[in-house]
């Protein structure tokens, strides 16, 4: 297994990442999110903040058993808050397992939020990590996401906030497995994409111009591992078209483009909760 870690500066016009296949070390997050290290709040935080680095809480976490793989930080347009912008961590619980190779084509992760500047509570999700396109899955309303304010006891409340997660996500796993049973014909494909392209583009009446691509682009796989007609593995699809962008099409004026990625951690993690609710609400009615 490789494990140095790929910098995807590009991930987004305004969001690094770093990902890698073993535990991230803290030199490494640190060149992709220097905001987890903040030696302080923004100046703009009154005295009620609280203010305790992310690093130390993730530190904290670590002695949990919970390892970061995966670290983002949006930019800022406004001079100095660079260094205490909003960030997110997606961490895997190794436990004492440290060694062991799982078989599972998808890890379970939590994923951790926070700011320094007022932009974010330390908010904690469930979520899903598939090996083979390294798409990273924000789980919908299976399991509640978890806020935590700038005050009181942080560090405490966030390593039970983990744990709390941790011990859901055997509904994650039955909720991922589920739509692996469900077969989708080839109409219930096509409005499964209709809505993801909604989400993504908005609602488009008669007098709006269309989306710059159709349904079916969005339904278009990758990589054969992707092929098929479960409802787990449109879901797949859907996502990384949304998510990554780079796909053909044009703009309203008729002009080619290529979509471009998801440029914000906000955007990003709402969209992938809706798609994954979206994708449950197919379940239940196929159900």
């Amino acid at each position: 297994m490789n494990s140095t870690p790929t910098l995807a500066t590009r991930f987004a016009r305004n969001t690094r990442v770093l990902r890698s296949e073993v535990p991230l070390a803290e030199d490494q997050m640190r060149s992709a999110a220097p905001s987890i290290f903040a030696e302080g709040k923004h100046v703009s935080r009154s005295e009620r903040y609280t203010y305790i680095p992310t690093i130390d809480v993730l530190r904290g976490l670590r002695c949990e058993g919970f390892e970061p793989f995966m670290v983002a930080q949006g930019a800022s347009r406004v001079e100095g808050k660079a260094e205490f912008t909003k960030h997110m961590i997606r961490m895997r619980y190794i436990g004492n397992s440290a060694g062991h190779v799982s078989t599972r084509p998808e890890a379970n992760e939590m994923i951790l939020i926070n700011s320094h500047d007022g932009a974010s509570s330390y908010q904690l999700l469930a979520g899903m990590f598939r090996f083979v396109c390294c798409n990273g899955l924000v789980v919908g309303d299976v399991v509640d996401d978890i806020r935590i304010p700038h005050k009181g006891s942080i560090q405490g409340e966030v390593i039970e906030g983990a744990i709390r997660v941790l011990n859901q996500f055997e509904a994650v796993e039955a909720s991922a497995e589920g739509m692996k049973a469900v077969t989708l014909q080839p109409e219930e494909e096509t409005a499964f994409a209709t809505a993801a392209l909604a989400l993504r583009f908005g609602e488009r009446s008669d007098e709006q111009p269309p989306a710059p691509i159709t349904a079916e682009q969005l339904m278009e796989a990758r990589r054969p591992e992707d092929l098929g007609h479960s409802l787990w593995s449109s879901l797949q699809r859907l996502q990384e078209n949304i998510i990554r962008g780079g796909q053909s099409g044009r703009s309203a004026q008729g002009r080619r483009l290529r979509t471009r990625p998801i440029g914000s951690i906000d955007r990003g993690v709402s969209l992938n909760r809706a798609l994954w609710v979206l994708a449950e609400e197919m379940r239940k009615l196929k159900h």
